[in-house]
């Protein structure tokens, strides 16, 4: 017997899962597996965390997945001494990049 929820294995007899109080099935469902993630690509260098901030705002705003690559600083408003990349979802970058253009 198993719990649906948390996966955790029963001994025969037990109906319903201690933990998460949900019956139990006979048999887990196969997971499945989950479809790779497009890879990222770098767009863009940024030295300022205003910058960074007004960037995430955007594409935040246009549901664009990226992350920044080393993205350290400590005080607002002080040049970081590495840039951060801005790295965005391949399948994503072209729209990325007008956005990004039309603030320029």
């Amino acid at each position: 017997m198993f719990c649906p929820e948390c996966k955790a294995e029963y001994v025969e007899g037990i109906k319903v899962c201690a933990d998460c109080d949900v019956p139990l099935v006979d048999k887990l469902p196969e997971e499945k597996e989950l479809p790779p993630k497009p890879p990222y690509k770098q767009l863009k260098a940024f030295f300022t965390s205003a910058e960074i901030a007004i960037i995430k705002s955007i594409l935040d705003d246009a549901k664009i997945d990226y992350y920044f690559r080393g993205e350290r600083f400590q005080t607002m408003h002080v040049p970081l001494v590495d840039p951060a990349i801005l790295m965005i979802r391949g399948d994503q970058f072209e729209a990325a990049k007008k956005l990004l253009e039309e603030l320029e």
